[in-house]
């Protein structure tokens, strides 16, 4: 049997009512089956072997000689027994070089993380490219009701057109806070929604272990599957940024522990602003990034051997005029080609980002995330985070920006589809028959693939200009508003067993009924 969930009211007996036996209808829009692009090309190097290896050695420098922050006294002790220099009544922890090196052996190369619908399940690792929607907005914002703080509603508006688009791989965060929730639920009902609305692998925050382990036990109760087979099969992960510079807080270590322990995943990921919370340079930002994302990936091995990790890098730089964050520069584009560098040369999965720091869907929001969106594919990357959505340097969620998004997206992956050259594709006795002088829309070559010859954009206009201003001379943004909303009309929930999901209800109420998470407010 199958559940519908589309409305997903708050009483019980609601959320499980519906109709069965539908897996869900495809948006009116033209969309490939769900596949993972894989990155055909030779990743750029940006700078020579030397040079790499300059980056690493004074990384590791760094980790000996000024070491790391671990605001954690559970994680120092971890730390010690590994035979790190831990300062007795200080967070200072110094890691040689010989400990990096043996932790970093153990690490995972690829690995797989595991959804609901198996024909959802991600690779991570190698040449394989999973693109994620946007995460972490407090704001959301739209053409008809313009800017606002993250809400529920909005909340699971993202959640579905992310199920609705198969190049969406996964939702790696919340694409906006439903800051109207309490923030101790906040996350059950988040992950509620996740298990429920969508059927890709989904992620859980590193802010407390109650936060951790309640993600954990809900991926778990929506694969249907046993605690054992969880750690088996990795089926959710977690983001976890230092505080740069140079130190790991309780929340972000308590999350590894938690997530590392139990063999699920974790994306180690300093956030380096050159300028700000790194040296200006964009060489010295990079040994910063390196050195924070070595000492945590390290602290995964050292609670877990061979539990699945990637390396993060998200280092770009700052307007030094307001020091307000940038995004899609040329220094950010060096970053991610040596970010990815840098992790091949661990042999370790790659995340980066899709960002840009544009206020409006305007040719700088297309410019900064078509700049960002190159660096991090030519850059390797395996996880790209933020990939859909994101505007206002991460501080809002916009549905149209969503759907540009997703248009390039889809466009990268046709790009990274290798090209057919064989026999047929040569296409020589096309060539004959059409002869000097003709034309080839009417040979049964062309009549056979026209169709799907090449990718049919979701948003560019390709009218003459006349045609295009008769229709009412629309916008690419106008037209993204009008997509977004085609696509929620359209939206039906994955099919799951409602014994599942009355198991994900019961969890979530009871969780609720105990006061969930602790907070500070």
């Amino acid at each position: 049997m199958t559940l519908d969930t589309s409305s997903l009211p708050a009483d019980s007996a609601g959320r499980r009512a519906g109709r069965a036996g539908r897996a869900g209808r495809s948006p009116a829009l033209p969309q490939k089956p769900f596949r993972q692009p894989r990155l055909p090309y030779r990743p750029v190097d940006a700078i020579s072997a030397d040079e790499l290896e300059a980056i690493h050695d004074a990384s590791l420098t760094v980790l000996e000689e000024i070491g790391m922050d671990f605001l954690h006294e559970e994680a120092r002790a971890i730390l010690k027994r590994a035979g790190a220099d831990v300062v007795p009544g200080s967070p200072r922890v110094r890691l040689d070089r010989g400990l990096i090196g043996e932790a970093l052996k153990t690490c995972p190369p690829e690995f797989t993380l595991h959804a609901r619908n198996p024909e959802h399940n991600v690779r991570f690792g190698g040449n394989w490219v999973a693109f994620a929607q946007m995460a972490s907005a407090p704001n959301c914002s739209d053409l008809d009701a313009g800017r606002r703080p993250g809400n529920q509603a909005d909340f699971r508006k993202a959640v579905k057109l992310a199920q609705s688009f198969n190049i969406i791989h996964l939702t790696g965060g919340y694409p906006l806070e439903p800051v109207d929730l309490h923030a101790s639920i906040r996350h059950l009902e988040c992950l509620r929604d996740f298990a429920i609305l969508t059927d890709k692998v989904f992620h859980c925050y590193s802010l407390g272990r109650e936060r951790n382990l309640d993600g954990i036990e809900i991926a778990r109760i929506a694969r249907g599957i046993t605690s054992e087979q969880l750690e088996r099969e990795p089926s959710i992960l977690s983001i976890i940024n230092s505080s740069s510079p140079l130190r790991l807080d309780t929340p972000m270590l308590q999350g590894i522990i938690e997530m590392s322990s139990r063999n699920q995943v974790i994306v180690m990921t300093p956030f380096t602003l050159a300028g700000a919370m790194a040296p200006v340079t964009v060489a010295g930002a990079l040994v910063q990034q390196n050195a924070e994302a070595l000492a945590g990936i390290a602290f995964t091995q050292l609670v877990r051997p061979g539990a699945p990790v990637v390396y993060g890098g998200f280092t770009s730089n700052v307007d030094m005029r307001s020091g307000a964050p940038a995004f899609g520069t040329p220094e950010y584009m060096k970053a991610c080609l040596v970010g990815g560098q840098l992790a091949r040369r661990y042999n370790l999965p790659y995340r980066t980002s899709n960002t840009c720091a544009a206020n409006a869907v305007d040719a700088q929001a297309a410019y900064e995330s078509i700049f960002s969106l190159w660096g991090a594919i030519m850059g390797g990357g395996n996880f790209i985070k933020h990939a859909a959505g994101w505007m206002e340097g991460g501080l809002t969620f916009s549905f149209e920006k969503f759907m540009v998004d997703v248009d390039t997206l889809q466009m990268v992956a046709e790009f990274l589809t290798p090209l057919a050259v064989d026999e047929d594709s040569l296409a020589l006795e096309a060539m004959r028959d059409v002869g000097p002088g003709g034309h080839y829309f009417g040979t049964p070559h062309t009549q056979a693939r026209y169709r799907d010859a090449f990718y049919a954009p979701l948003i560019s206009d390709w009218r003459n200009f006349e045609t295009w201003q008769e229709a009412g001379a629309p916008t690419a943004v106008e037209k993204a508003n009008r997509l977004w909303q085609e696509v929620l009309s359209r939206y039906e929930p994955p099919p799951i067993d409602p014994a599942i999901a009355e198991e994900i209800d019961a969890y979530v109420q009871r969780r609720i009924a105990e006061g969930g998470a602790p907070t500070d407010f």
